[in-house]
């Protein structure tokens, strides 16, 4: 699990990056804190062969689950 809350961008899509080039995990669970994030790692993720599932939490708070495709 990464949590990202507080970073801006774009840490939290470095550090997503970091974790798939590393481990090459077949789930990843990522929790930002603001839209632009969302967006970021969404992008990334689907471009490195990842579905992203986002659920919001609370207000400007959001898991992502990444899942190899």
């Amino acid at each position: 699990m990464i949590d990202a809350r507080g970073l801006a961008c774009p840490m939290p899509v470095l550090k997503v990056q970091q974790a798939v080039k590393k481990d090459h995990p077949v789930t990843l669970e990522v929790m930002v804190d603001n839209n632009t994030a969302v967006q970021n790692v969404t992008r990334f993720a689907n471009n490195s062969g990842y579905a992203v599932s986002v659920k919001e939490l609370e207000d400007e708070e959001f898991s992502l689950t990444l899942t190899k495709k």
